[in-house]
């Protein structure tokens, strides 16, 4: 029996904590005002995306001392834009990445609950953990804790707010008019939790949500990641764009889930991606390259290369060869908030690579850095951009991803209009909207009944793929 379509999970980022962002362009919008937020997610709402999500920024990014400022300066407070998209979409579940190093349980799960309340239950929390000291600098707590114990109070951060969230049943409240009895069981929403972390006791005073708990996700890679998702998480973000790494990633991670009891299906896998559409595939490309050069200019270039020499390089011409001297390996780094640090583990190594490229290609600075930077994932016509995504899908590299237009507001509307109807006329994703959670839109059980979300051929979908 040949194995039936998979349903495509497609969701947005709202761009601004990266550096995909054209901001520079004339066709782009704030990424504080309201209206931004509103357009983006009232876009995705239209297209019948399972999402919005919302990354985080807890400090801008410094280079030298000062603030970079060539990405986008600003992130609002997720709970406030996330409270404020669900008073103007229906039926979009929202998204937000919520730091478990510097915030405290009883807190964040009274945010997720109310927000999960008035969406009607479209709340989703992305758990992430602090790597790096210098945002930890913004609290109380500082950037103190190593990988082990940051995953370690994260994954009893989760715990502990599932406590709270389930300390209210969902029958408590009576609200009989006629006795004046309000709550049927005067205990309701009473906790202890003692632990290496936390050692917290009281009342949770936030009733039952509609989707019980926000649905979870986890956007780690190190083998501590894949583990806390594979035991906690309902969806994991995933880093890798090609096929052949999209799979090995899925494998890993989906064979990770059954010694907690759990099936493949019960967790999601998502990869960011970006896109360029044009008339067709020859015109795409000419526009990719075209954003790429808009992505990186001549002093993007510059503070790009400075993050592997960890020296000021500001005296060089971008459009010149690469500088002749070693990167400085130090503890201290000339950038200050950049994932890209981490992944320069060995400058010397790097910088001699790239020299070797850049002679090979005679690439000046900025072309060896849009060069070696990331490519857009999808890149073509409406229809190439839906056929390859449906190819990584049914292949089992993904179960859809998380799309990251270059331009805010209103980047994500082609896609929208041009390739989202190519998926729906092949029978991979919604033409309407199913249910009302997002549980319902991600096809994940409700945490108090233990049924599937799956209605109609999603279910029959789901009963082949388990009996094949």
């Amino acid at each position: 029996m040949s194995k039936p379509l998979k349903q495509i999970h497609l969701a947005a980022h709202f761009p601004g904590v990266n550096n995909t962002t054209v901001w520079s362009d004339p066709a782009a919008g704030s990424h504080i005002e309201f209206s931004s937020f509103a357009h983006f997610a009232r876009t995705a709402e239209r297209a019948k995306f399972d999402f919005l999500f919302l990354a985080e920024g807890l400090r801008l990014r410094e280079q030298g001392g000062k603030i970079y400022d060539l990405d986008v300066v600003g992130r609002p407070d997720t709970f406030t834009v996330l409270a404020a998209l669900a008073a103007v979409t229906d039926r979009l579940g929202l998204t937000g990445t919520i730091n478990s190093t510097f915030n405290e349980p009883y807190e964040v799960a009274r945010q997720f609950a109310s927000l999960d309340h008035l969406s009607g239950g479209r709340a989703a929390w992305n758990v992430v953990t602090s790597w790096d000291a210098f945002t930890g600098e913004n609290f109380r707590r500082g950037g103190f804790l190593p990988q082990e114990e940051r995953y370690s109070r994260a994954k009893e951060f989760l715990a502990t707010a599932h406590e709270l969230f389930d300390s209210w049943h969902g029958d408590e409240i009576l609200a009989d008019q006629a006795t004046g009895t309000f709550l049927r069981d005067a205990r309701a929403g009473a906790f202890t939790h003692q632990g290496q972390h936390f050692d917290i006791e009281g009342r949770f005073n936030v009733p039952r949500s509609p989707q019980g708990r926000p649905v979870i996700f986890q956007a780690g890679d190190s083998d501590e990641g894949r583990e806390f998702a594979a035991a906690d998480a309902d969806a994991i973000f995933s880093r890798y764009a090609t096929l052949k790494e999209g799979q090995a990633f899925y494998t890993d991670v989906k064979s990770r889930l059954a010694k907690y009891g759990r099936r493949p299906e019960d967790l999601l896998i998502l990869p960011a991606a970006t896109f360029v559409l044009g008339d067709t595939d020859e015109e795409a490309a000419e526009l990719a390259h075209e954003v790429r050069r808009q992505q990186v200019s001549g002093a993007t270039a510059i503070k790009h290369l400075e993050f592997v020499w960890n020296r000021d390089l500001s005296a060089y011409d971008p459009e010149g060869p690469l500088p002749d001297v070693d990167p400085v390996v130090a503890e201290e780094h000339i950038s200050r908030g950049r994932a890209q640090v981490r992944m320069y583990r060995d400058p010397v190594a790097i910088a001699r690579e790239w020299r070797e490229l850049a002679e090979a290609n005679k690439w000046s600075i900025r072309n060896l850095v849009i060069n070696t930077g990331n490519r857009q994932t999808f890149i073509g016509s409406p229809a190439t951009v839906a056929r390859t995504i449906n190819e990584f899908v049914q292949a089992d590299a993904s179960d859809g991803f998380i799309l990251v237009p270059h331009i805010t507001p209103g980047g994500l509307d082609p896609f929208a209009d041009r390739v989202v109807p190519l998926l729906q006329e092949q029978g991979v994703f919604r033409a309407d909207y199913e249910g009302t959670t997002l549980r319902d839109h991600l096809g994940l059980a409700h945490p108090d009944t233990g049924r599937r979300a799956h209605t109609g051929t999603r279910a029959a979908a789901g009963a082949e793929r388990a009996a094949s």
